[in-house]
């Protein structure tokens, strides 16, 4: 996976949820998105003999998201217009984004094209029945994205599995430096980010549909409804 290493963005401040919606769809399939239309643009000054002096732009509110919650589109937004630790999230991702689309290089319109992908996904959220917990994750799971692609980690080694339903590989890679805590687990072609979770034993790591438990060598899988018992192929 490349990942460019980041760089401090000197982008204007325009709300990257909003302005990337300028770009067409590339037809990247991504696993969490949600789109919105375009802020309105300036419909012009009227000519007059005496020049105005420019209004500064409303400055967003300390705690909210990165976008005008005065203009949401979606429940995904009113979501995380309404809720600090939604808001919080957005702003950590759009400095992260803004990071990575600084420093991409010639990647920068892929980049684009998969940041449209993730909004349209995060979109879904209100087919969710915890729709908190579904934007939550998509968070969650961008953060993941960006920095495991940023050329700034290192990528560990998957850790191999010998299950009992030995049909399909099953791989785990833990990204224990990242924040948030994440693996990747990896079973046959399906891939999943999942986020490090409390135990009182052992490791867990999880999300919605997905549950990797360890426990004295022997591991337990739920991966969208198919349990696995597993053990490290060494």
């Amino acid at each position: 996976m490349k990942i460019a290493p980041t760089a401090v963005s000197t982008l204007p401040r325009v709300p990257l949820a909003r302005a990337i919606q300028a770009m067409p769809a590339l037809g990247i399939v991504v696993l969490l998105a949600a789109c919105q239309p375009p802020s309105p643009t300036d419909r012009g000054a009227v000519a007059t003999d005496v020049a105005v002096p420019m209004q500064a732009p409303p400055q967003r509110p300390a705690h909210g998201p990165s976008f005008d919650c005065r203009e949401v589109v979606g429940e995904d937004e009113r979501l995380i217009c309404g809720d600090p630790g939604l808001a919080a999230l957005d702003r950590r991702l759009d400095a992260a984004y803004r990071e990575a689309l600084e420093a991409a290089g010639d990647g920068r319109d892929t980049l684009k094209a998969t940041q449209i992908g993730w909004l349209k996904g995060r979109g879904d959220c209100w087919k969710a029945e915890d729709k908190v917990n579904c934007v939550r994750e998509a968070y969650l799971t961008r953060l993941v994205d960006l920095q495991i692609n940023s050329g700034a980690v290192v990528v560990p080694t998957p850790v191999e599995y010998r299950c009992d339903d030995d049909g399909k590989p099953f791989t785990a890679t833990f990204y224990n430096d990242l924040d948030p805590r994440a693996a990747v687990l990896t079973w046959g072609n399906d891939q999943a980010i999942v986020f490090a979770r409390p135990a009182a034993s052992g490791t867990r790591y999880g999300r919605e549909g997905l549950d990797f438990r360890e426990h004295q060598g022997e591991v337990r899988v739920d991966f969208h409804g198919n349990a696995l018992v597993c053990r490290p192929a060494d």
